[in-house]
């Protein structure tokens, strides 16, 4: 039986990618037209799933490790994409604008915490998601970004809330280490395989830990 969080659960933070969108293809579309413009072959699974999770730095590094000078060009070449070229690639996920919507009527304010950087905004503008959410925490508005903590805090000390009335809904490994770093409850995103008693498989789901 879920625990009733009824009494102390005040805030939802969010991961973006795989939570509120499906952006598999977001993400492939992305990376390997980035790969195909410095010469480089098209992304492995492997190789997707790591970009799926990590930031943009992060990723062009991890795709370039072995040249280097190549993932230079890759950075560089970023700032003249159009994030908006991308976005018709992602699809949100199924009821999590009923579940805002009822989370907000509730009271429990509503955070996101992403590891995209400039492209979040675009995202909100795409989606009308602004006032949905009373605050976005990106990789670009860090120090650290997850899976430290530095995030979780940031959004904890500007709600000026406590561990305990904050939970995080994520479907990687990065976001779980991210809430464990924290000390916040996690609840994983249609992942059973990060989840430890706590995961939902519909965003109208989360209700239930309010009773």
């Amino acid at each position: 039986m879920k625990e009733n969080l009824k009494s102390k659960f005040r805030c939802v933070i969010y991961d973006c990618d795989g939570v509120l969108f499906d952006s598999i293809e977001n993400n492939r579309n992305f990376y390997n037209h980035i790969c195909s413009a410095v010469g480089r072959v098209l992304l492995s699974d492997e190789e997707l799933e790591y970009v799926h999770m990590h930031t943009v730095q992060e990723s062009i590094h991890f795709l370039f490790r072995e040249k280097p000078d190549e993932g230079e060009r890759a950075l560089a070449f970023i700032p003249t994409l159009n994030p908006n070229h991308f976005i018709p690639f992602m699809k949100m996920e199924p009821n999590l604008l009923p579940t805002l919507t009822l989370l907000k009527q509730r009271g429990i304010l509503r955070a996101i915490n992403t590891n995209r950087t400039t492209s979040m905004k675009f995202v909100m503008d795409a989606f009308a998601l602004w006032p949905y959410f009373e605050m976005v925490v990106t990789a670009l508005d860090v120090k650290n970004p997850k899976p430290h903590a530095e995030s979780v805090t940031k959004i904890l000390d500007a709600f000026h809330l406590q561990r305990k009335e904050a939970v995080f809904v994520g479907d990687s490994q990065i976001d779980r280490q991210t809430a464990d770093a924290a000390d916040i409850r996690f609840i994983a995103y249609k992942n059973p395989g990060i989840a430890d008693g706590w995961l939902i498989k519909d965003h109208l789901e989360l209700l239930d830990f309010l009773g």
